[in-house]
């Protein structure tokens, strides 16, 4: 029983360490691309202007922002991305029905993400220093992600992959499940999100929505890739794109 265990342990965390090397250059491109923004912001007026006034527009829009920003990043996007790459521009029924799920599931995932940013702005106060950005990426990373954001966003995406059995949502609520699921999601995600999340607390409170919003269209990639390969449909060493078209 114990060299049963140690080899699911082995295999889960394999299958986190391959989703991670899968997207290391993707991962690599948008963390550099973040970095430019936040040394753009302190360092040119002119960025931090635009930015300044796209934080201006999300306060007057409040829960609006949230929610249109979610979708677009997490729903519209990525399904536009599909249809123009790997459907040579054409729309299918298909498409609608994975917006029908996809708008509902990010524009709550948006929702959440946004009053954790508050409850952090709260708790450590909205400033820029070591100790507090620290502290925002340990409430988020191993707070909030472990056990809220990974386990719903993948429970969610296996509902919808196993044509919404009552069945998974059982098999979710076990520990075998987080071992062989969430852990190595967790894995997958610490790789991109921690230096994100980094760069996001180090902006004031009120852009790190605004770019939470630019890297979650990466992240449903991430997602997508993950929950297909857990119903083996994707190859572990399968590129991010193929495995969102597999998707559809």
């Amino acid at each position: 029983m114990r060299i049963d265990s140690e080899k699911t342990n082995r295999t889960s965390l394999a299958l986190g360490w391959e989703a991670a090397k899968a997207n290391a250059v993707p991962a690599f491109i948008l963390q550099a691309a973040m970095l430019l923004i936040l040394v753009a912001y302190y360092l040119s007026p002119t960025c931090a202007s635009l930015l300044n006034d796209l934080a201006r527009y999300k306060a007057a829009h409040g829960l609006v922002f949230v929610v249109v920003a979610a979708i677009l990043a997490g729903a519209i996007v990525p399904e536009l991305f599909v249809i123009a790459f790997f459907q040579r521009g054409r729309v299918c029924k298909q498409n609608l029905r994975n917006l029908a799920f996809t708008i509902p599931t990010w524009a709550f995932d948006g929702i959440l993400v946004d009053l954790m940013y508050r409850w952090n702005a709260i708790w450590f106060g909205d400033v820029v220093t070591i100790p507090v950005v620290t502290a925002k990426i340990l409430v988020d990373q191993l707070g909030y992600n472990p056990f809220i954001a990974a386990p719903g966003e993948v429970l969610i995406y296996e509902w919808k992959n196993e044509g919404f059995s009552w069945q998974s949502i059982r098999r979710a609520l076990t520990w075998t499940h987080y071992r062989d699921k969430i852990v190595p999601t967790l894995l997958a995600t610490w790789a991109v999100w921690v230096p994100l999340m980094a760069i996001i607390y180090a902006l004031p409170f009120a852009l790190q929505f605004p770019l939470f919003s630019i890297a979650l269209t990466f992240w449903v990639l991430i997602l997508t890739y993950m929950t297909n390969r857990f119903a083996g449909k994707v190859e572990a060493d399968t590129p991010i794109a193929l495995s969102v078209a597999e998707n559809q």
